[in-house]
């Protein structure tokens, strides 16, 4: 692990017993140091990041059928955006199958919630990532009361036995909820609102969203305590400090990867004979 870190993040954002009520936004679990470090630090990590992304790529290309998969789900202005351009940025984008969900389409509404879902899965090889994703059928639904109980209950199972299906065939599962605090989610929309460059990101609902945080708080935190799972665990992330949370998924995305024991896969070719040939060219 490095420096600056006092406990993986692996540990430190673990959401087993967390309590969303109590959730510090502005803290930084088991950072030691300050956006400076941070940022230096980034730099550092998304190097390391990036060769084992490669590898990943490199054995999806050689037959290696294992995926990784970020799950990224939080209220609007939390950062999942910054975390897509920030830290997966950093990698070969040839790597990375990415999928954004908002309301689903009227075709997506006509199939069962996960078909949308399976259609945007990694590849073999790939580095996925979910900016929101199949939580959204047990967050917004249940806050906005658009299907009733005995649909959108039965489905944190559904979605247990979803991802243990996923684990199963060999993708490593990333899941990280993002928190930001109600006074820097209005400073955010606010930012939004003062700079022409920022109008395309509004949303005027985003307004009405925060009314309901004592509902999405309880959503988040059922979410939580019914799918965060040995195989499939959540990581819940503070996120007024963007610069601790791109950092703190950095580390989390190495750790998955370091998981997989790449190694660079063997030539399936003769190299003496090939650069002999190259030589005689």
């Amino acid at each position: 692990m490095a420096k600056k870190w006092s406990l993986p993040p692996i540990e430190a954002l673990r959401a087993d017993g967390l309590r969303i009520a109590d959730l510090d936004a502005s803290g930084t679990p088991g950072f030691k140091g300050g956006k400076k470090q941070a940022q230096k630090l980034l730099i550092e990590r998304a190097g390391v990041l990036s060769d084992l992304q490669e590898k990943l790529y490199a054995n999806g290309r050689s037959g290696d059928t294992r995926s990784v998969l970020l799950v990224l789900q939080g209220m609007d202005t939390a950062g999942k955006g910054g975390i897509v351009r920030h830290v997966i940025g950093s990698v070969d984008p040839s790597g990375v199958d990415h999928a954004s969900f908002g309301v689903p389409t009227g075709e997506e509404k006509s199939h069962h919630y996960l078909w949308r879902i399976r259609k945007e899965l990694p590849r073999a090889g790939q580095l996925g990532v979910f900016d929101r994703s199949h939580y959204e059928d047990v967050l917004v639904v249940r806050v906005h009361n658009l299907v009733p109980p005995e649909v959108w209950e039965p489905r944190y199972d559904e979605i247990n036995a979803f991802e243990r299906e996923l684990v199963d065939q060999g993708t490593t599962l990333v899941k990280v909820a993002m928190f930001v605090s109600l006074d820097v989610q209005k400073e955010r929309l606010r930012e939004r609102l003062d700079r022409p460059d920022k109008y395309w990101k509004f949303n005027p609902a985003d307004i009405d969203e925060r009314g309901y945080w004592p509902a999405y708080q309880e959503a988040y935190q059922v979410m939580l305590d019914r799918t965060s799972t040995d195989y499939a665990p959540w990581h819940v992330l503070p996120a007024d400090h963007k610069w601790f949370a791109r950092l703190a998924v950095t580390e989390l995305l190495i750790d998955a990867l370091d998981g997989l024991k790449l190694d660079w896969p063997p030539a399936l070719f003769d190299v003496e004979e090939q650069q002999r040939r190259l030589t005689e060219a």
